[in-house]
């Protein structure tokens, strides 16, 4: 079957195309490929004809989209409903890579699929005005929310932690923000497991557990062998920032649970493996 992946260079979409060897992927990001132009989509599906596309391709930057309301919409939410509008057309399967901040961060012991979404920022909104989009175009769709992202390639909050931290700076990180790291090595390989499994609908997909980012740093520094690192445990609201952030915006993985399929291995496992294997020499 053949597998289109959107957003092909980035953290995520490099890491889906190193598990789809053998099943005829095709990988595009920008500039071949603009998902704001419904136009662009719906030729590229055409021509291709996937059985699947995984829709990797997102504005993330949550600061950014706060301050750039016009522009996260046109993406996360105009180029989901483009790619959705072509592949319900195309009769292919969507997965769609959702987040935790389509909730508020209310719930102490964290969030299912069925509960009540309640975005407080921009990013979470238009994420899941995309979620909505795809649920209404392509009836033949994966939704996976997921969380707190870090991998082997681009930026992500461990590696600028620890490059921090060897450069000496004096670290100040919240501690009363809780979600779950998700590495997308294991992301990716939970995405095909479901898709072979003939699973749709909605999912929580992370590493098992939770902690709070200051945690998430100490962790990192550690295995990093950063001697003597100062890590400062502030609060969120004397960190001020662009955009508002959930306190707790732990992923439940019910469903996973529910229909009988492994959860991911523990965060702390996959960071520590991430750290090892590639922050040692950086």
């Amino acid at each position: 079957m053949r597998v289109l992946v959107v957003g092909a260079r980035g953290m995520l979409g490099t890491d889906l195309m190193r598990r789809l060897t053998g099943r005829e992927p095709l990988g595009v990001d920008l500039p071949e490929c603009d998902i704001t132009d419904a136009g662009r989509c719906r030729s590229l599906v055409g021509e291709f004809r996937p059985g699947v596309i995984l829709a990797a391709a997102a504005l993330t930057d949550v600061d950014y989209c706060e301050t750039h309301e016009e522009e996260a919409f046109l993406v996360n939410a105009r180029g989901m409903e483009n790619l959705a509008s072509a592949a319900g057309d195309a009769g292919a399967t969507l997965v769609y890579y959702s987040t935790d901040y389509v909730f508020d961060g209310a719930a102490s012991a964290g969030y299912r699929e069925e509960d009540r979404t309640n975005p407080i920022n921009v990013y979470g909104r238009s994420k899941l005005h995309g979620e909505e989009r795809v649920r209404e175009l392509c009836p033949d769709h994966l939704i996976l929310r997921t969380s707190w992202l870090f991998g082997r390639h681009g930026r992500n909050f461990i590696r600028t932690i620890v490059h921090a931290a060897r450069e000496g700076r004096e670290l100040r990180v919240v501690h009363d923000q809780r979600g779950s790291p998700t590495y997308t090595p294991d992301l990716a390989a939970q995405t095909l497991r479901l898709l072979d499994a003939g699973c749709r609908g909605t999912y929580h997909v992370t590493n098992s557990g939770s902690c709070t980012w200051f945690e998430l740093a100490q962790h990192a520094v550690a295995w990093a062998g950063v001697a003597g690192a100062v890590i400062a445990p502030v609060a969120t609201g004397k960190f001020p920032r662009p955009a508002p952030r959930p306190a707790c915006s732990i992923l439940d993985n019910a469903r996973l649970r529910r229909e009988g399929i492994p959860a991911l291995r523990p965060w702390q496992e996959a960071a520590r493996e991430y750290v090892v294997t590639c922050l040692s020499a950086t």
